[in-house]
C-alpha cells in the first residue's frame, strides 16, 4: 500500500488517503484519520461528477487530486478567489507540481482588474460538466447556483454599484429590510456583499432580488446527479492550520507576489478580495509592519472560514460530510 497525505497541499498534515497500487479503473481510496476510516473513494459512482466543498485550508485540493487520479477526471475550480491571475500563492491555487497530476481548469483565468460573478462562473463551467469533473472550492454560492439554478438577473450598472459602495452597511441593511424583507431575513446580515447585492438589484431593476430568485430556471447539474462531499472542519483545528498555512505562504513568496501586483492594485477588480491581499499591500505601502500584516491576514482568514462553515452547515445538509480532523 502507498499512503497519500490529504494535507500535503501547502505542506500541511490532516488525514491520509490509503491507495492500493492498482485496481484498474475502480482504484479504491480510503480517506482516513489516524484512528478511523472517514471516506471510501471507491464508493463514488464512476460516471457521476464529484463536488468537494469545504472551508479554506481544510485540504480540498489534495482530496480532489486523489479522486481525479483514481478515476481519470479533470478538476474544475469552484473558488471565487482562485479564478484571478496574479494570486497563485496567496489564494492557495494548486502548485505547478499539483497541477501536473490531473487536468485543471478555471484557475487564474480572470484578469486581475476584472470583476467576476457567479453567473460568469456558471457559464464558464458548462463545457466541463459532461467530462465527469471533480468540482472543488470554497464558494458556496457557486455550488448553489450549479445544483439549484441561477436567476437571470440583469447586470448592475456601474453607477448603481458606485452609489451602493458609498452607503454604510447599516443603511443598506435598513433599506433592504424595507424593500426586500424576504431576502433580508434569510441572508447573512453581517455579510456586506450579500446585503449590497440585494440593495443594488432592487435599485437597478425595481424588483426585489428574492422575487428574481423565485423565478430561477432549472439547474445545470442537480445535486442528485452528483456525488457531493463536504469537509466539515473543527474550528480550533482549522484556526491552527490557517495560521501555519499563511506563514508557509510567506515563505513561498506571497509577499513578492503582492509586490509584483502593487502597481496594478489601485485598479484591482474582484482580485482585491483575496484574503491577505489588503494586509500585504498595506505593509508594502508602509502602513503596517510585516508582523502586523501577518496577524491581520490570519484573523481575516479565520473570519472567512467561520463564514464559510456557517454557510455550508445551513445550505449543504444533503452532502456527504467528512468531519476533520
Amino acid at each position: 500500500m502507498s499512503f497519500v497525505d490529504l494535507g500535503a497541499h501547502n505542506g500541511l498534515n490532516t488525514a491520509s488517503v490509503q491507495r492500493p497500487l492498482s485496481l484498474g479503473r475502480t482504484v479504491a481510496f480510503t480517506l482516513r484519520s489516524p484512528d478511523k476510516p472517514l471516506y471510501n473513494i471507491s464508493s463514488i459512482p464512476f460516471e457521476m461528477p464529484v463536488l468537494i466543498a469545504g472551508p479554506t485550508a481544510s485540504g480540498k485540493t489534495a482530496l480532489a487530486i486523489e479522486i481525479a487520479r483514481a478515476q481519470d477526471r479533470p478538476i474544475v475550480n469552484a473558488d471565487a478567489l482562485q479564478v484571478y491571475d496574479g494570486w497563485r500563492v496567496l489564494t492557495a491555487r494548486p502548485s505547478p507540481e499539483e497541477a501536473a497530476q490531473a487536468p485543471q481548469h478555471l484557475y487564474g483565468h480572470v484578469p486581475f482588474e476584472a470583476e467576476y460573478s457567479v453567473g460568469h462562473w456558471l457559464r464558464d463551467i458548462q463545457p466541463f460538466l459532461d467530462q465527469r469533473p471533480v468540482i472543488v472550492g470554497g464558494t458556496g454560492l457557486y455550488f448553489k447556483a450549479l445544483t439549484e439554478g441561477l436567476a437571470d438577473i440583469p447586470a448592475t450598472p456601474p453607477e448603481v454599484r458606485a452609489e451602493a459602495d458609498a452607503i454604510p452597511t447599516k443603511t443598506l441593511l435598513a433599506d433592504l429590510d424595507r424593500l426586500d424583507p424576504t431576502l433580508a431575513n434569510r441572508i447573512d446580515r453581517q455579510n456586506r456583499a450579500r446585503i449590497q447585492r440585494g440593495w443594488e438589484v432592487h435599485r437597478a431593476t425595481g424588483t426585489p432580488l428574492s422575487q428574481w430568485q423565485s423565478q430561477t430556471p432549472p439547474p445545470s447539474l442537480p445535486l442528485g446527479e452528483t456525488h457531493p462531499i463536504l469537509l466539515d472542519a473543527d474550528r480550533d483545528w482549522l484556526a491552527d492550520r490557517i495560521a501555519r498555512r499563511f506563514d508557509m505562504m510567506l515563505e513561498q513568496g506571497a509577499l513578492a507576489e503582492a509586490e509584483t501586483n502593487l502597481p496594478r492594485w489601485p485598479n484591482a477588480g474582484g482580485s482585491a478580495k483575496a484574503i491577505g491581499a489588503p494586509e500585504l499591500m498595506a505593509h508594502l505601502q508602509g502602513t503596517l509592519t510585516l508582523a502586523g500584516a501577518r496577524d491581520a491576514a490570519i484573523i481575516a482568514s479565520r473570519q472567512y472560514a467561520k463564514r464559510q462553515r456557517t454557510w455550508f452547515r445551513a445550505n449543504m445538509s444533503g452532502w456527504n460530510r467528512i468531519s476533520l480532523p
